[in-house]
């Protein structure tokens, strides 16, 4: 008799070197993401401000800690500069940095240079580009991560957690090579989740070119920074999401609107599903292993 999803997930077990949990998960039949269905908690004020800085991040990228700092006095928030800058962290956004970055960058691990300076992008799975960004939630705040294929657009998978890791977007990494087959060269920025040997060397077994933004420029990765905006003013700050599931439940919906319905102008007014070629049983599947995995969080959750 197979165990609930809620008793399997409490075999799961930390710090085994035997055992990652992603092999832990495969053996147990659980989706890794449902380990980290629980959005990190802060106080209510924390979360408005974080929320607010979130919103004006969209308006001005360019704001630092003590812009920002100013920015919500002006809004009728005293905080210290400790304050914005705490919360820029758990936001993830580099305080060096002009512009927010969900991953620090780790100064020992290897930089690759960034290919696409020039490069037309002409076709599918030639480029495909990876970030992570903050979600906020009415009682805390997630992470959201996404791939997107540069030529169609095309969200080819994305994943919710509570904490960013490098296990975690290799597993990300891993489910959309299985759907769609590898990209040629693959682009993120500098952050310690991609820049770690994890990440890396899944890309160099794949033999896919690794692609990293210079140090400090968002622009380098501009189209998933308008996808991320996309997603923000389209959904999540309409939404204000409750929990995990609400929030995996609320974006799957949206993502297969953004894929298939939404017409995009860079695109002359195409949806990015005419321009990425996939078949329609592939996506009944995906359709399916999403239901499952919401019922997976559903399980945990009970």
């Amino acid at each position: 008799m197979i165990k609930p999803v809620s008793e399997r997930r409490q075999m799961i077990e930390s710090g085994k070197k035997l055992l990652s949990k992603t092999k832990q998960c495969n053996l147990l039949g659980i989706h890794r993401s449902g380990l980290y269905y629980k959005p990190v908690g802060e106080s209510q004020e924390n979360i408005k401000l974080m929320r607010m800085m979130d919103e004006q991040y969209m308006r001005t990228p360019f704001y630092g800690i003590r812009r920002m700092g100013e920015w919500l006095k002006e809004q009728g928030y005293e905080v210290n500069r400790k304050r914005v800058q705490r919360l820029m962290g758990l936001m993830g956004w580099h305080t060096i940095y002009r512009a927010p970055n969900t991953s620090l960058s780790n100064k020992e691990h290897k930089k690759y240079p960034y290919l696409l300076k020039g490069l037309q992008i002409d076709r599918q799975n030639q480029v495909w580009a990876m970030d992570i960004t903050y979600v906020p939630m009415k009682r805390g705040f997630m992470y959201l991560c996404a791939i997107i294929d540069l030529h169609t657009r095309y969200v080819v998978n994305w994943s919710v957690s509570n904490t960013m890791t490098a296990e975690w977007c290799t597993d990300v990494v891993n489910e959309a090579i299985g759907w769609y087959g590898k990209p040629q060269i693959f682009n993120t920025d500098q952050g310690s989740q991609f820049t770690s040997d994890i990440f890396t060397q899944n890309l160099k077994d794949h033999d896919i070119l690794i692609s990293m933004d210079g140090k400090g420029r968002a622009i380098d990765n501009i189209f998933i920074e308008r996808l991320w905006r996309t997603v923000k003013y389209e959904n999540i700050y309409l939404n204000n999401y409750e929990d995990g599931v609400s929030l995996y439940r609320g974006l799957v919906g949206y993502f297969d609107f953004y894929n298939q319905e939404r017409l995009h102008q860079s695109l002359n007014y195409k949806t990015p599903k005419s321009l990425f070629h996939v078949s329609d049983k592939l996506m009944d599947l995906q359709h399916d292993f999403s239901q499952h995995q919401l019922t997976n969080f559903e399980e945990i959750l009970s």
